[in-house]
C-alpha cells in the first residue's frame, strides 16, 4: 500500500486532496444554502405574518371593547358620538383588520380557525345584544338602566375577550417557535461557515506540507546536485527523489549532463583542431593580404609605368599617320591605322583598369549628394539630338559624388549608345523608397539585354558585341557594380522589362555624413574614374 502511494504522481495527490476538500465544501455549501433558504422563509413568515397577527390580537381586543363601550354608552346617553364614532367605526376597523389577519394566517390553519371563531362570536354578540340595544334607543329613548347589561350578557362578552386572549397566546407560541427556529438556523449557518473555514485551512496546511515534502525538499536537493555539475564536476551522477515527476526530471537532467559531458569532450577536441586551423588561417590570411597588396601595387605600377611608353608608341604612330598618310601604299596606311588603333585601345584598357582598381581605395570621402543635380548635369552634357532624357524626383544620398556621377554617366551613356536605329531615344531615371534603402532605375527603349546575359554583363572585360559594332572596353558595368557595392547597394537588370533595358540599383537611405579617410592625392598621371560603356549584347 505504501509503495503504491509513493508511486502516485504529485498531480494525482494534489488532485485527490483538492477533490476531497471540494466535496466537503460542496456539502457544506449545499447545507448552508438550504439552511439559509429555510431561515429566510421563517424570518419572512415571522416578521411579515405572525408578528403582525400578534399585534392584531391586541388590536382586536381594543376594537371589541370599543364596540361594547359604544353600544352601552349610546343606550344610556343617546349620544350619537358613541354610536357613530365609537361603535360603528370600531366595527368597520374590525372588518378591515379581519381581512389582513386572514391573509397573514392563510398558512396557519389552526390560528385562522380560532380567529374566525372569535369573529363569529362577535357577529353573534352584535346581532343579539348590541344592535337591539342601539335600535331600542330610537324607539324608547336612552335608558341608563338598560345600558347596565345583565350578568349573563357580561359573562358572554367576557368569553369573547378570553377567546381573544387565547388567540393571542397561541400566536405568541407560534412566534416563539419561529424565533427559535430562526435562531437555530442562524447558529447552524455560523457553524457551517466555521466548518468551511476549518476545511480551507486544513486543506491549505496539508497542501503546504505536501508541497514541502514532495516538491520543495526534492527540488532543493536536485538543485544542489545540478550546481555541483555546473561548477565543473561533469562526472557526478544526478539522482533525485520525490514524486515520479521529479524523478523523471532528475533522469532527464542526468541524461542532459551525460550528453553535455560527451559533447564537451568532442568540443575540446574540436577546439584544439579549430585553434590549429585558426593559426593556419591567420598565416594564410597574412599571406593573402600581402599577396593582394603586392598585386594591387603591381597592377598600379604596371599600368602606370605602361602609360609613358604606350603614349610614346601612340604618339609616333599618329605622327607617322599624319605625315606619311597617302605617301605609302594602301597596305602601309592600313598597318599604320591598326597600330594607332591598337595603341589607343591599349591606353583605354589601362585607364579603365586603373579606374577599376582605384574604386574604394582612393576616396574623397562620403558627403550628401543630390542626385537631381547630378542627373541634370549629365543631361546637359549628353542630351541626344534625337530623343530626350527625363528624370523623376531623385533623393539625396550619402556617398562619393565623383563615383555616383560616374555611375549614372555610365548607365545613361550606355542607354544612348545602345539605342535602336532610327528610333528616338527615351531614357528615364527614377527612384522609389523601399524600407531603409532607395531603389533607383535607368530605363531606355534601346536594344535591350537578353535574360541569358544579365549576369555576364557585370563581369570585367566581358563584351557581348564586337568593337566594330559598338566601341568600348567592356568594363563599364563592372565599374558600376563595384561603385554600387562600395556604397552598400545592389545592381541588377530587370528582365521583366521588355521595351528596352531597365537597370535597377539600390543605395542606403541617407545617414548623417561620415568623414572617410582620404587616400593619397592623385598624381599628374592619374585619372578620375571615367564614364565607360556598358558591355555590349547581340542586337535583337
Amino acid at each position: 500500500m505504501t509503495t503504491r502511494l509513493q508511486r502516485l504522481s504529485l498531480g494525482s495527490r494534489i488532485t485527490a486532496l483538492t477533490a476531497g476538500a471540494a466535496v466537503l465544501l460542496s456539502m457544506i455549501a449545499v447545507t448552508a444554502a438550504l439552511t439559509a433558504t429555510s431561515t429566510r422563509a421563517d424570518t419572512v413568515h415571522l416578521t411579515e405574518r405572525i408578528s403582525p397577527a400578534y399585534a392584531a390580537a391586541d388590536r382586536l381586543l381594543a376594537l371589541a371593547l370599543a364596540q361594547q363601550t359604544g353600544a352601552t354608552q349610546y343606550t344610556a346617553s343617546g349620544l350619537d358620538y358613541y354610536k357613530n364614532t365609537l361603535y360603528t367605526r370600531a366595527h368597520e376597523q374590525e372588518i378591515a383588520l379581519a381581512r389582513d389577519v386572514e391573509k397573514w394566517l392563510e398558512n396557519e390553519r389552526a390560528l385562522l380557525g380560532q380567529f374566525q371563531a372569535i369573529r363569529r362570536d362577535l357577529d353573534s354578540w352584535r346581532s343579539e345584544i348590541a344592535e337591539p340595544l342601539i335600535n331600542a334607543v330610537a324607539v324608547d329613548g336612552p335608558d341608563p338602566e338598560r345600558g347596565a347589561l345583565p350578568q349573563a350578557v357580561q359573562t358572554r362578552f367576557s368569553g369573547i375577550l378570553q377567546a381573544i386572549a387565547r388567540f393571542k397566546s397561541n400566536v405568541t407560541t407560534v412566534r416563539d417557535e419561529l424565533r427559535d427556529q430562526v435562531q437555530n438556523s442562524s447558529n447552524l449557518l455560523v457553524w457551517l461557515l466555521f466548518s468551511a473555514a476549518v476545511v480551507v485551512i486544513a486543506t491549505g496546511i496539508l497542501l503546504a506540507m505536501l508541497l514541502s515534502r514532495l516538491v520543495t525538499r526534492p527540488v532543493i536537493e536536485l538543485a544542489a546536485e545540478v550546481r555541483q555539475v555546473a561548477e565543473g564536476d561533469y562526472e557526478h551522477e544526478i539522482s533525485g527523489g520525490g514524486p515520479p515527476e521529479l524523478e523523471n526530471l532528475a533522469r532527464d537532467v542526468n541524461a542532459m549532463r551525460q550528453k553535455i559531458a560527451a559533447d564537451l569532450t568532442e568540443v575540446r577536441l574540436a577546439r584544439s583542431k579549430i585553434e590549429e586551423a585558426n593559426r593556419l588561417l591567420e598565416q594564410q590570411t597574412e599571406e593573402l593580404t600581402r599577396s593582394n597588396r603586392d598585386l594591387e601595387q603591381f597592377a598600379y605600377v604596371a599600368s602606370h609605368d605602361l602609360q609613358e611608353p604606350l603614349r610614346k608608341v601612340a604618339s609616333f604612330c599618329q605622327l607617322l599617320q599624319r605625315r606619311y598618310a597617302g605617301q605609302l601604299d594602301e597596305r602601309a596606311d592600313q598597318y599604320i591605322y591598326f597600330a594607332v588603333d591598337g595603341a589607343q585601345r591599349m591606353q583605354r584598357l589601362i585607364n579603365d583598369l586603373l579606374a577599376f582598381s582605384r574604386i574604394g581605395r582612393m576616396t574623397t570621402g562620403f558627403v550628401d549628394v543630390d542626385l537631381n543635380r547630378v542627373v541634370d548635369d549629365i543631361i546637359g552634357q549628353r542630351e541626344p539630338t534625337s530623343g530626350k532624357i527625363t528624370r523623376g524626383d531623385l533623393p539625396v544620398v550619402n556617398g562619393e559624388e565623383p563615383l555616383l556621377s560616374a555611375l549614372l554617366t555610365n548607365l545613361i551613356g550606355n542607354s544612348v549608345k545602345f539605342r535602336k536605329p532610327d528610333v528616338p531615344i527615351k531614357i528615364h531615371v527614377d527612384a522609389e523608397r523601399r524600407d531603409d534603402e532607395w531603389e533607383l532605375s535607368v530605363r531606355d527603349n534601346g536594344i535591350g539585354i537578353g535574360a541569358e546575359f544579365v549576369d555576364k554583363v557585370f563581369v570585367i572585360f566581358q563584351r557581348l558585341h564586337s568593337k566594330e559594332a559598338y566601341p568600348g572596353t567592356g568594363i563599364g558595368l563592372a565599374i558600376s557594380k563595384k561603385i554600387i557595392e562600395y556604397h552598400g547597394g545592389r545592381i541588377w537588370v530587370d528582365t521583366a522589362y521588355e521595351d528596352g533595358t531597365l537597370i535597377r540599383f539600390t543605395l542606403p537611405v541617407r545617414e548623417p555624413a561620415v568623414s572617410v579617410p582620404v587616400g593619397p592625392e592623385l598624381s599628374a598621371d592619374d585619372h578620375p574614374v571615367p564614364a565607360l560603356s556598358r558591355a555590349e549584347e547581340p542586337a535583337q
